[in-house]
């Protein structure tokens, strides 16, 4: 018997088969996804059709959350000009990505693949996860990808004082503590470490305003920190 426990806990939905899952209403899933693709897996599946009858072996696949998906928003040409290709959706937390990885990275056969993940994770978007599991998550991405002879490129996550849709997370701290974990493996393992934080946190921890942020935002940055995540990243891939 599977027991689903609707998000306000005003309804208890209880499926002994798949049917069920399927007639079970409608509820918010952070990324867009449904009970029946929990990590939206469906989201670019025509997309991805399409590329994996396209031989590319520049191929570089960035996956990640709102961050990365509003990039291509924000300066398309940075995607269309090189052999990117962007995989992120937005509100998406890092066992989410981890659940889409293969489909959306490996099944591509990217020449490298650059992985952002933690906001969403701190800010509980799909409930509550410690530290160590979102980089946990987010190391079983890159191990699959070696696994896989993909180059691996794990970003740092970045700064951010608050969420506004999910206020008193205390997040400054948090983000620290993820990129030196994240640090870490890269360096004990040879990887890239991409380092965003350094040069986009204020004094703080938060994402610089307004510099990389508007103040009704504080967490995605606007074209002037895209710019900047583009010269970092287009280094660390040595383009």
């Amino acid at each position: 018997m599977l027991t689903i426990i609707v998000i306000n806990g005003q309804e208890v939905i209880q499926a002994g088969k798949f049917d069920d899952l399927k007639l079970a209403p409608q509820i918010a899933i952070a990324g867009g996804g449904t009970l029946m693709d929990w990590a939206n897996t469906n989201f670019y599946q025509a997309s991805n059709e399409e590329l994996k009858n396209i031989d590319d072996p520049n191929r570089v696949v960035f996956m990640g959350n709102s961050i990365t998906q509003l990039w291509s928003r924000f300066d398309p040409s940075f995607f269309t000009e090189n052999s990117f290709v962007n995989r992120g959706i937005g509100g998406q937390t890092s066992p989410q990505m981890l659940v889409r990885f293969r489909s959306d990275v490996i099944d591509l056969n990217p020449k490298a693949v650059v992985i952002m993940a933690g906001t969403n994770d701190i800010a509980k978007n799909t409930g509550p996860i410690s530290i160590k599991n979102t980089a946990d998550n987010i190391i079983s991405m890159s191990e699959i990808a070696i696994a896989n002879n993909i180059d691996v490129y794990i970003c740092s996550t970045l700064p951010a004082i608050d969420f506004l849709w999910s206020p008193g997370q205390e997040p400054a701290t948090k983000v620290i503590k993820l990129n030196s974990i994240l640090e870490k493996y890269c360096n004990d393992n040879g990887l890239a470490y991409v380092n965003y934080y350094t040069l986009m946190a204020d004094s703080k921890g938060g994402l610089k305003v307004p510099k990389y942020t508007a103040e009704n935002d504080l967490v995605h940055p606007n074209l002037a920190g895209y710019k900047e995540m583009e010269k970092i990243i287009l280094f660390a891939l040595k383009l």
